[in-house]
């Protein structure tokens, strides 16, 4: 289990165990095999990409890890939002996610902008 100290970092973990979840009832209940595997890898790249972020050689490759940990996640939602519009995810299901997403998303914009205004001093 990854400490608290790194919000992004115990986010994106507790996230991506859900899109595991998430993946293998869509498989196995709804027979949905297709978008569920593109949120399978979106959901769960967000988290590998901020631990690799993290171990950045320099500000400017922790800046492009979590430049593509945001692209991943603003994925996820796109995928979440098929799923939902489908009708493989209910109102409620897709609700308690994408609020997860969500959170996931303010908190990769707000990270990227200030690594990228700390970078330019």
């Amino acid at each position: 289990m990854l400490t608290k100290k790194n919000v992004s970092a115990a986010k994106s973990y507790a996230f991506a165990l859900r899109i595991i979840k998430l993946y293998r009832f869509l498989c196995d209940k709804q027979k949905e095999f297709v978008l569920s595997k593109q949120l399978l890898r979106s959901g769960t790249a967000i988290g590998a990409l901020i631990r690799e972020a993290v171990q950045g050689q320099s500000r400017a490759d922790f800046l492009s890890k979590m430049n593509i940990a945001l692209k991943e996640a603003n994925e996820a939602e796109y995928w979440l939002m098929l799923l939902h519009d489908s009708g493989y995810l209910s109102k409620k299901e897709y609700s308690s996610i994408q609020k997860d997403c969500n959170e996931l998303l303010c908190l990769l914009v707000s990270i990227v902008k200030t690594t990228k205004s700390t970078l330019k001093k």
